[in-house]
């Protein structure tokens, strides 16, 4: 990605500011839709739905000013789970004193009871609202609801189709942004990308590797702990925990002979390494804990 995240000068009274919360059902891609618009790797992105669990800011600065996006959990009508109802939860303060509104779709899947929900949740917002058509790389007999959404044109400040994952025609949007912000300081120091600590970004980085290497349900009865980051000349030595619900997910996720948590480990550690540019050992754990959910 090139997008220049330019420092500003926050004395300028002329500077633009604000929130901007990125909101759409699960899977359509919004973590990837943040980390293009920021120009890094800040949000694990998976094909499985309802990868994002946690709120997660994204700090761009142009000239114009600064923006900071809120990537949220994918939404679900009903809440089908103590996770969800949580994670809903997570969605609807998201949306709480904000200055802009994203709307993402995936132009693939029909206008369901998810998007009638969204919309409902957001027209209550006296803030303006973008729409945000994703996928725009597919061909356009796979985009077969389309038209269907391009139809909601009038209830938006703009309309966008673009690809976040090409991070094609995506500078419009950022330009879009900046001309509906309000004026206004910036809410992060110049040096900072997110709300988001290193222990999180690497215990989200395994988790992704998770979701990517195991099947159908297992990825979601995990979550992922950093017990200790120890940064030496040489490399980083990273231990972590991943608890799960049950012991047969826990036997599942080390899988036979190792090999399953030898496959995630070796997947965290070579992204690691090129993010970090330095050598990295992670020695994973797996516990059985009943209740993880109540500590995210």
């Amino acid at each position: 990605m090139d997008t220049e995240n330019t420092t500003s000068n926050p004395e300028n009274p002329a500077l633009k500011s604000g929130l901007i919360t990125l909101v759409g059902r699960s899977n359509v891609g919004k973590s990837t839709l943040l980390n293009t618009l920021i120009g890094t790797k800040l949000a694990i992105v998976t094909d499985k739905p309802q990868t994002t669990r946690n709120i997660i800011h994204g700090v761009l600065n142009w000239p114009q000013g600064q923006a900071v996006f809120v990537d949220t959990p994918g939404v679900f009508k009903e809440s089908r789970n103590f996770l969800s109802g949580k994670l809903g939860k997570r969605v609807h303060e998201s949306l709480e004193d904000i200055d802009l509104v994203i709307y993402v779709v995936d132009p693939t899947k029909s206008v369901g009871a998810e998007e009638r929900y969204i919309m409902s949740l957001i027209r209550k917002i006296e803030v303006p609202k973008i729409l945000v058509i994703n996928k725009s790389d597919l061909p356009r007999q796979e985009k077969e609801f389309l038209d269907d959404y391009l139809a909601l044109s009038e209830n938006y400040s703009a309309v966008f189709e673009l690809s976040a994952l090409h991070n094609r025609h995506v500078e419009p949007l950022r330009e879009k942004v900046f001309e509906l912000l309000p004026f206004g300081e910036p809410l992060y120091p110049p040096d900072q990308l997110t709300n988001t600590d290193p222990k999180f970004w690497v215990s989200e980085l395994i988790r992704e590797k998770i979701f990517k290497a195991l099947r159908k349900e297992v990825p979601y009865t995990t979550h992922v702990e950093i017990v200790d980051i120890e940064e030496k000349p040489d490399l980083y030595v990273i231990k972590a925990t991943i608890y799960t619900l049950d012991a047969r997910y826990k036997k599942m996720i080390i899988g036979a002979h190792g090999r399953a948590i030898k496959e995630i480990g070796i997947a965290a550690r070579k992204e690691l390494e090129t993010a970090l540019n330095k050598k990295v050992f992670i020695e994973l754990e797996v516990e059985t804990d009943k209740h993880w959910e109540e500590r995210i």
